[in-house]
């Protein structure tokens, strides 16, 4: 193969057949896949739970991930935020003319690895080349089924019900900014499948279960507040932020509550399992550094006591939220 993208790769001719079968048929090998059919035909029955999401995210590599590691985490975590297993995944790839193709093996690579940990089946793709500057584009699609009697929304918080977070704030959001403007730091991204911390907590009364991603835990919560038309009151001495998180945030003036994570989720819960929930988070991958924040009232919109022992109204992120973090 050549060492770049051309446009021939995208031509659906033998450059392009070369292409699929030294990377993406060699990474995601199974045998559905293998078929190499116009669809994907797979067992499945009972409720199913379908997701979509597009990653952009520049630089491609970053510390703790890679774009194709987050394209596996972005769309497992969202079914899982419904209380599905997920399952399959698709995943489409635009590839900008340029792009090196050991660049392409080793996101290709990321994802399969990541597909394993989270224990879903890549089954069907496609690639387009488009002309540019060497980059790379990735949609997934994800599939999940919903195991009877599981209810878990965005409208069930109740007055009494304790709201959790599964680790710190930030991670992924300074991460990439970092990056992006060459700062050195310790300071990882937290880009993870979140499947054995669901699993370990969806036997317990989990109302409501989110993502922070894009807009941070504040949106997040304002969102779950609307749907379920409660009051959300947290407190900012309970918040888990990392030191390093906390540092970078000081000197750009930034706030932790509206930077993005890609491996952490917000829970409703109810009030006589909020322990045994927080217990299964902090045993779980991933959870250990969890905590339980606030609790849900009567009323709307969302509060934070702060440190000092006022109290602030909440709002969704208003600015853009630099830089684009999936």
């Amino acid at each position: 193969m050549t060492e770049k993208i051309t446009m021939l790769h995208g031509s659906g001719g033998a450059a392009t057949g070369e292409l699929i079968q030294h990377i993406f048929a060699k990474a995601f090998d199974n045998p559905v896949l293998a078929g190499m059919e116009d669809a994907a035909v797979v067992a499945g029955a009972g409720r199913l739970a379908v997701t979509t999401d597009s990653f952009v995210v520049t630089p491609l590599f970053y510390k703790g991930g890679d774009i194709g590691r987050l394209s596996v985490c972005g769309t497992v975590n969202d079914l899982l935020m419904r209380g599905a297993s997920p399952e399959y995944l698709t995943c489409a790839f635009i590839l900008e003319e340029g792009l090196p193709v050991d660049v392409l093996s080793k996101v290709a690579a990321s994802m399969a690895w990541t597909a394993k940990e989270a224990g879903v089946t890549i089954i069907c793709g496609d690639t387009k080349v488009v002309e540019g500057r060497g980059g790379l584009y990735i949609n997934t699609t994800g599939v999940g089924f919903v195991p009877g009697g599981c209810d878990i929304a965005a409208a069930n918080a109740r007055p009494g019900d304790k709201i959790l977070v599964s680790g710190t704030l930030g991670d992924h959001h300074a991460t990439i900014l970092s990056a992006r403007l060459a700062v050195e730091n310790e300071i990882e991204s937290d880009n993870a499948p979140l499947v054995e911390m669901v699993s370990a907590i969806r036997p317990f009364r989990v109302h409501c279960l989110r993502d922070i991603t894009r807009g941070g835990l504040a949106t997040v919560l304002c969102e779950l507040a609307e749907a379920s038309g409660r009051a959300f009151s947290i407190r900012e001495d309970k918040l888990p932020v990392q030191a390093a998180v906390k540092d970078f945030c000081g000197i750009l003036g930034l706030d932790p509550l509206y930077m993005g994570n890609e491996g952490k989720l917000a829970a409703v819960v109810s009030a006589d399992d909020a322990d045994a929930v927080l217990a299964a988070i902090k045993a779980s991958r991933y959870g250990g550094s969890a905590a339980l924040i606030g609790e849900v009232k009567e009323g709307s919109g969302v509060t934070i006591t702060t440190a000092i022992g006022g109290r602030r109204r909440l709002t969704v992120l208003q600015d853009e939220g630099l830089p684009r973090i999936c």
